[in-house]
């Protein structure tokens, strides 16, 4: 069934308008954040509004477009996920935890602000806090996501439409920075969801970080190709196999990958 969703997709924004086509209000991205007690619940329309806006905030606020690189210095949270969606997006390559210097613009949140001021391009800071709160005081040097994102618009059309073939993400797979196009990310996404077996309707619960393509496979681009949702959790190694029984009871999950 992995096959059949969203099969001429050549692009991850692709898989997320096909999304959208199909049904707008069932969940896509559950997050928690066991440190601060966080639960987010996005729909495929929410979460399609913040991506229209950060993209939008990406090209026309930043300057960004295809053939460059950002830096992404963030955990697995559902604003890294908007954040990916939104490059790809745009055109622009993704590189979780690539080295800030060698970017044409960076986004970090609070623990890598001081590796980020390395690059020479724009600067976003992400906060992180519940609700997407801004941070007290701004970062010096730093766009605040929350403070600019709202005023975005609701709708985002690139400049120039994406190219398939162009590179769309830069990530460590098993020791070694992999370069995926648009096209070879779907279709590896496509690939993961039917070997782990995710397929439509299916709640996959990861607690994987995003700067692998284990992390970013299990906790977005597999159940995004499958059509399914995603059950995200971040700093959960302190809950116990009764609070994970409940959770995944709670939330329905069909999947845990790691």
């Amino acid at each position: 069934m992995t096959a059949t969703f969203a099969a001429d997709a050549r692009t991850p924004a692709d898989l997320l308008r096909s999304a959208l086509d199909g049904d707008p209000a069932r969940p896509l991205v559950t997050f928690y954040d066991d440190g601060t007690g966080e639960r987010v619940e996005l729909s495929v329309r929410t979460f399609d509004n913040w991506v229209a806006k950060t993209s939008n905030l990406l090209q026309d606020e930043l300057g960004a477009g295809p053939g460059d690189r950002a830096a992404l210095l963030l955990p697995a949270h559902w604003q890294t996920a908007v954040w990916l969606l939104a490059c790809w997006s745009v055109g622009v390559c993704a590189a979780p935890g690539a080295d800030p210097a060698e970017a044409d613009l960076v986004v970090s949140g609070p623990d890598g602000l001081e590796a980020a001021q390395a690059c020479s391009g724009e600067r976003v800071a992400l906060a992180l806090r519940p609700l997407g709160g801004r941070f007290p005081q701004r970062p010096a040097g730093f766009l605040d996501y929350a403070a600019e994102v709202p005023a975005q618009g609701d709708r985002f059309a690139p400049y120039s439409p994406v190219d398939p073939e162009s590179t769309a993400l830069e990530v460590d797979a098993g020791g070694r920075v992999e370069r995926l196009t648009a096209e070879e990310v779907v279709a590896h996404a496509r690939a993961g969801a039917a070997r782990l077996g995710v397929g439509p309707g299916d709640r996959v619960l990861s607690t994987l970080p995003y700067d692998t393509w284990d992390g970013l496979e299990a906790g977005l681009l597999a159940p995004l190709a499958a059509g399914a949702s995603l059950v995200l959790c971040r700093n959960s190694d302190g809950l116990s196999a009764e609070q994970w029984e409940k959770r995944a009871a709670s939330e329905r999950v069909t999947l845990r990958l790691g």
